[in-house]
């Protein structure tokens, strides 16, 4: 795990420039600094390493192949590497290893197979930049599902790329412009959606994709409609979900039993590791069951960690620690106050490098800080709930869609004003009446969600809420290309589950978890996302996948055979911050500075006077937006920090 960057450039030039950027991802690398520089063309490569696999500096990057023909920047983890390493000795005479690092493997992989086929064998994690010195191209490729960040663009003239936006900022004509799209896609949902990044003319390269362009062509900018008619797929969730689809399984114990099975060897694949290794414990049935699977093929007990919160309703730790004990895991568990959260706020802006919404970023962090006292990679029960509809909104938008559907169209549009107008008028009411508070903001989501012309647009409603973002920002973008045919499937819980992992779980969920942890130094590895557990998902039968209302049914089946099921069967969970309450306390001067008139005329999309009218109604308890309010903070936040890298 690691950060990269790099430039093309002068020669000159390049080599100042890169240092400054790598001082940017210094936090991902705190163990190691490499930078190359071709002097003939001004390709310039730089690495920040965090030591997991072969630590010794025969592991260092940027590093070259052996026959000299690539030179590679790469942050992540091919799990598979050995298996790879093996396959190449066996098709012919190889120069000698230099060491026993997955990069060296993958550089090998990139001589005798070519890049494409290397990256279609390779199972992991990774972003990665590859100079081909012999056509004079520069390679970018991102892992299928989005585990790991690639921004790229051209800043000041220049062709850059980094891990982390931040990273640009370092380039002399960084004049960062807020890209008013992604802007309406966060404020719409809590994140950015998309290959936009929040910065116009900076992009993110989409998982599973490859990007190569030629020297000239770097030199020139180029824009995203010409650069995504370049970009080639060697994996497709699409396809994954077609094929998939086209080939169900039977539900029967061998289905579940090959399940486990895939399950098993992913969660192996990720216990490699030449550093201490452990996994997050929630007590969820997700991280129970990666807990259980690690805990079942190591010698000693796992390391394990939970934080517990001593609000009513947020405290998930004595569920962690009752799987923990069944299991016979090294438990760590960590009770934190709301004081150990707030003390968080201040840093997110840069912690998450883009505008970032989702307030269980908070205890992501904190659990990440935990572990990283201990071990340097931890193993997450993410991808769960979009690979086997573990969401319980999947069943409430599923519902309310079929009621809908029972609405004629023009009923629908003229009743969403009306229910609209009638929150607008309740807000007096709910000023004086305290039962009646949420009132407004239950009018407001219910207009939104009748005039949803799809499933896909309630799901958004239920990502994202209504409040001042969306009632000042307009909608999201719902186009999220490459979507399922209606011929491939006529399943609307198929269809949202495919939707979000095209999309949240990459831009929210994964973004979350690589930045919260890599804030701290530390791998987290998500063997749920193992690209052979996704395909194989996609084969499962919906009514094999949902019971009685609830979904995840598989990943039940085998827990069942490591853990009670009392101990994990619960109602989801989750964190949810009381944001209202801290933005009336510990937060409050931090929120007004943000939400100061001069601060919010320098935000697009926003109604500055109506911002600020919610913001008075909050502070005087006549409504609750501490969720909505939440955004527009996050986004000024961030705008704020970006300002002062200019």
């Amino acid at each position: 795990m690691c950060g990269i960057a790099g430039l093309v450039d002068r020669p000159d030039a390049a080599r100042g420039i890169l240092a400054a950027m790598l001082t940017r991802v210094a936090h991902r690398g705190p163990d190691d600094q490499g930078a190359w520089v071709d002097d003939v063309h001004g390709v310039a490569l730089g690495h920040r390493r965090l030591s997991i696999i072969d630590t010794t500096v025969a592991g260092h990057q940027p590093m070259a192949s052996a026959g000299g023909r690539f030179r590679l920047t790469y942050n992540g983890e091919i799990y598979n590497y050995e298996k790879l390493r093996r396959a190449l000795e066996s098709e012919g005479d190889l120069p000698t290893w230099r060491g026993h690092s997955d990069t060296e493997v993958m550089l090998a992989g990139f001589e005798r197979w070519g890049i494409d086929e290397t990256l279609r064998r390779c199972n992991g994690m990774f972003a990665l930049v590859a100079w081909d010195r012999e056509r004079r191209e520069l390679t970018l490729a991102r892992d299928r599902m989005g585990e790991k960040p690639l921004y790229f663009g051209w800043v000041g003239g220049r062709f850059a790329f980094a891990s982390g936006l931040s990273a640009l900022a370092s380039i002399p004509g960084w004049t960062p412009r807020m890209e008013e799209a992604a802007i309406t896609s966060f404020l719409g949902t809590g994140y950015v959606r998309g290959p936009q990044s929040a910065i116009a003319g900076v992009y993110r390269l989409p998982a599973g994709s490859v990007l190569t362009l030629g020297l000239e062509e770097l030199r020139h900018i180029r824009d995203w409609a010409w650069l995504a008619q370049r970009l080639t797929s060697y994996w497709s969730l699409r396809q994954a979900a077609i094929d998939g689809i086209a080939a169900p399984l039977a539900d029967d114990p061998q289905t579940i039993d090959t399940l486990e099975t895939l399950l098993h060897d992913a969660v192996r694949l990720r216990m490699v590791a030449d550093v201490p290794l452990g996994s997050f414990l929630s007590g969820g049935i997700d991280s129970s069951l990666v807990v259980a699977l690690m805990q079942a093929q190591s010698a000693r007990p796992v390391r394990s960690f939970s934080i517990g919160f001593s609000e009513p309703g947020l405290d998930e730790a004595p569920y962690a620690r009752a799987v923990a004990r069944h299991l016979g895991t090294d438990h760590t568990e960590l009770y934190l106050g709301p004081d150990d959260a707030v003390a968080l706020v201040p840093r997110l802006a840069e912690t998450f490098d883009e505008p970032f919404a989702d307030n269980s970023q908070l205890p992501t962090m904190l659990v990440s800080e935990l572990a990283r006292r201990h071990v340097t990679v931890a193993l997450s029960g993410d991808g769960g709930d979009e690979l086997f509809a573990g969401y319980g909104r999947y069943f409430s938008i599923l519902n309310l869609w079929r009621g809908l559907m029972r609405l004629p169209p023009p009923l629908r549009r003229m009743a969403s004003p009306l229910l609209a107008t009638m929150g607008m008028a309740m807000r007096p009411v709910a000023s004086l009446l305290p039962a009646a508070r949420g009132l407004p903001y239950r009018f407001d989501r219910l207009a939104e969600r009748l005039s949803a012309g799809d499933a896909d647009a309630l799901r958004l409603s239920f990502i994202g809420g209504a409040g001042i973002a969306r009632m000042h920002a307009g909608r999201p973008s719902r186009d999220l290309g490459h979507c399922l045919p209606p011929h491939a499937v006529r399943d609307t819980l198929r269809r949202l589950m495919y939707a979000d992992q095209l999309d949240y779980l990459p831009d929210d969920i994964l973004h979350k978890v690589d930045r919260a942890s890599m804030a701290y130094a530390l791998e987290a590895r998500v063997p749920l996302l193992d690209h052979r557990v996704v395909e194989y998902s996609w084969r499962l039968p919906t009514a094999m996948l949902v019971h009685d209302g609830k979904g995840k049914q598989p990943l039940r089946r085998i827990l069942d055979r490591y853990v009670p099921r009392e101990l994990v069967e619960r109602p989801k969970q989750g964190f949810a911050p009381p944001m209202g309450a801290w933005l009336r306390g510990p937060l409050r001067e931090w929120a007004e500075s943000l939400l100061a008139p001069a601060s919010l005329r320098e935000l697009p999309l926003l109604d500055v006077e109506g911002v600020n009218s919610v913001w008075r109604a909050h502070l005087d308890r006549r409504m609750d937006a501490g969720l909505s309010l939440w955004s527009v903070l996050m986004l000024a936040d961030w705008r704020r920090r970006f300002s002062a890298m200019s």
